[in-house]
């Protein structure tokens, strides 16, 4: 690693994005096998059967594991015509954002999207409460990830007083209807909830008020949520108790450590959707078609992006 290199990585904004960096170029290495194929080589199996015993594991190649296995997942459903719904709640810097973000980057974005709903309109406000996220909700071979989702109510609304006491009751009485309604429609439905500690969820704030590539994720919102710590722990118990069910439980996951986290929540994410791998049919490249005589125009008459590196 050279001089820059080091105080980049040193650097505390500089230093994050290096990182992720990093790990990016080292999963894109991973992705595609010295043999041409895409994580199915005999060599590659057998490490990352063994990278998962105990601590012996490295981040990036367990994590590459768990993204070939999320693409056999996501053909399976294709295949199958399943309809997937993961839901991701927790406290405000809990590293929601970090698994999701994970989860997509290998998948087809026209199978697996993100739903993250802003505040509702007026119009919304008027509907009915879950009106809003039914449209979002998958078709046959799609799986939709909540950034947030209609929790809000029991969450952010009760809390901050966006809601009445009255229409929270209600949220919570409706809610394990409304799920069973999804489930009852054939929508395979998972929840989960990522537990933060209040130290960790300081030193992630503090990180983001210092860092002008986080600084966006910290919202007025997520200050005003620190002084009402309590009352989102009260909120988040009632909570549990009226919609952990046994058709639709609570998956809490210790998210004190991003990494861990990530692995185990993906991890458990392939645990609930039983799936077989669909060998890939060989694609060969048809020969181009012949120029015929086609002449390209000249670069000078076209608007070019300047050769900076």
């Amino acid at each position: 690693m050279g001089k820059k290199d080091k105080q980049a990585r040193n650097a505390p904004v500089e230093g994050d994005v290096h990182l992720d960096a990093v790990e990016g170029e080292a999963k894109e290495a991973a992705w595609t096998l010295p043999n041409g194929d895409a994580g199915v080589g005999k060599k590659k199996k057998k490490k990352a059967k063994h990278a998962k015993i105990g601590k012996s594991y490295r981040y990036v190649d367990e994590l590459v594991r768990l993204q070939f296995e999320l693409i056999k997942l996501q053909d399976w459903v294709q295949k199958e015509g399943l309809k997937v719904v993961v839901i991701f709640e927790g406290r405000d810097a809990a590293g929601k954002g970090g698994v999701i973000k994970r989860i997509t980057e290998s998948l087809n974005p026209r199978v697996c999207r993100v739903v993250a709903l802003g505040t509702p309109t007026e119009r919304e406000r008027s509907q009915w409460y879950f009106q809003r996220y039914v449209s979002h909700l998958p078709g046959k071979g799609e799986i939709v990830l909540f950034d947030r989702s209609w929790y809000n109510r029991a969450g952010v609304e009760r809390v901050m007083g966006f809601c009445t006491d009255d229409e929270c009751s209600e949220f919570l009485r409706s809610c394990p209807l409304f799920e069973e309604m999804l489930i009852k429609s054939g929508i395979i439905l998972i929840k989960y909830w990522f537990s933060v500690s209040d130290d960790e969820q300081e030193r992630r704030f503090k990180e983001r008020i210092d860092n002008p590539i986080k600084r966006w994720k910290l919202s007025p919102m997520d200050l005003k949520s620190r002084e009402h710590w309590v009352e989102y722990s009260r909120a988040k118990d009632l909570m549990q108790k009226f919609t952990d069910t046994d058709q639709s439980p609570w998956n809490i996951v210790d998210a004190d450590n991003k990494k861990k986290a990530r692995l185990n929540c993906i991890s458990h994410l392939l645990t609930r959707i039983p799936y077989k791998e669909i060998r890939p049919a060989k694609i060969k490249l048809s020969p181009r078609q012949k120029d015929d005589g086609y002449v390209r125009p000249p670069k000078t008459s076209q608007h070019w992006v300047p050769t900076v590196y």
